[in-house]
């Protein structure tokens, strides 16, 4: 089979390699989409400390059709057209997944769209109705709304009534911002958008902030808070913006913000860290998501925004646009 190997940070090659046996309670599915995510390129670059040894394949998510299971699984689901988590290993054209990780997609469903919904969509609803429990009438704030979790936690956010969105993007990126449902896009080049949340809020803040960045960022997104107000950390952006120039890297880390649970409780404030790789085991909570995900997307309340698609071979085009911030929600590998 043809995988995309990280040879080297950096450096991508796609190899002839064998192909996976299912093995007990596994399934593998033929690959015909997966999605392309930060972390992935965060671990391209060496930064992200749950990657693989390298030479490795990376990928969380992939969606095809069994071809093959293991033991202890129904030879009935050869045929199935899935979406599977998998923890690395997807961005090849065959991945084994544990057999409840490959859910049923819709028939209509493209196998593009289904492969934009297992990091994304599923970290974006986690964070919105797990961790934060957000209600109606509501405000959150988006960092990187442009991007795959930016647009499904914006998406998502129109599922709840009367819910206040802020997303911070460049100025070309307003009108997709827009069309996802953003209350108040807010180019982040142009004003500081503690500043303009705090204006357009008049003083109040909001009830849920997304923190993405890390570094001084995620201090103040929590200044923003409202009283009862939830802060979710899912990521270190901040760190890959001068990757290469270690003195900031080390900046971004001392600027990590120190809380004390006394000063959390007066301040009536939570703070929430997320990691999606590291719920891997915990079935019962995402499997059910992923299920009220596919609900959402039968239902036309949710509709995963592709910036572009790429044959495997292109992977390094897709890793140097989401690099570069370009993108416009996910971008997808193909077979």
């Amino acid at each position: 089979m043809k995988a995309l190997w990280l040879v080297k940070h950096g450096s991508w090659q796609v190899r002839d390699t064998a192909e996976p046996q299912p093995t007990r309670g596994e399934v593998r599915i033929a690959v015909r989409a997966t999605g392309l995510n930060f972390a992935e390129l965060m671990a391209s670059q060496g930064l992200y400390p749950d990657a693989p040894k390298l030479p490795a394949i990376l990928g969380y998510e992939v969606a095809g059709t069994i071809d093959a299971v293991g033991d202890n699984v129904e030879a009935a689901r050869i045929g199935e057209r899935v979406v599977g988590m998998t923890h690395f290993g997807g961005h090849a054209q065959y991945a084994c997944v544990p057999s409840p990780y490959a859910l049923a997609i819709p028939a209509a469903m493209p196998y593009e769209v289904a492969a934009a919904l297992p990091v994304t969509y599923l970290t974006a609803y986690h964070m919105l109705f797990f961790v934060a429990n957000l209600r109606p009438g509501e405000s959150v704030l988006v960092q990187m709304a442009a991007g795959g979790v930016g647009t499904a936690v914006l998406q998502l956010c129109r599922t709840v009534p009367n819910v206040t969105t802020f997303g911070t993007a460049s100025a070309s990126k307003h009108q997709a911002l827009l069309d996802n449902g953003c209350t108040h896009p807010i180019d982040y080049h142009a004003v500081d958008y503690a500043t303009e949340v705090r204006r357009l809020t008049e003083g109040r803040g909001v009830d849920v902030a997304l923190d993405p960045l890390g570094g001084r960022d995620t201090l103040k997104a929590y200044r923003l808070l409202r009283a009862g107000g939830r802060i979710v950390v899912y990521g270190f952006a901040n760190l890959q913006r001068r990757r290469r120039n270690l003195l900031h890297v080390i900046g971004q880390i001392v600027r990590v913000p120190r809380f004390s649970p006394l000063r959390l409780m007066n301040a009536n404030r939570g703070v929430v860290g997320v990691n999606l790789g590291h719920l891997f085991g915990r079935s019962d909570l995402l499997l059910g998501e992923m299920q009220e995900l596919l609900a959402l997307y039968e239902q036309g309340k949710i509709a995963p925004v592709i910036d572009c698609t790429l044959p495997l071979e292109r992977a390094a085009e897709g890793y140097a646009r989401m690099a570069s911030g370009s993108n416009v929600g996910k971008i997808i590998l193909t077979m």
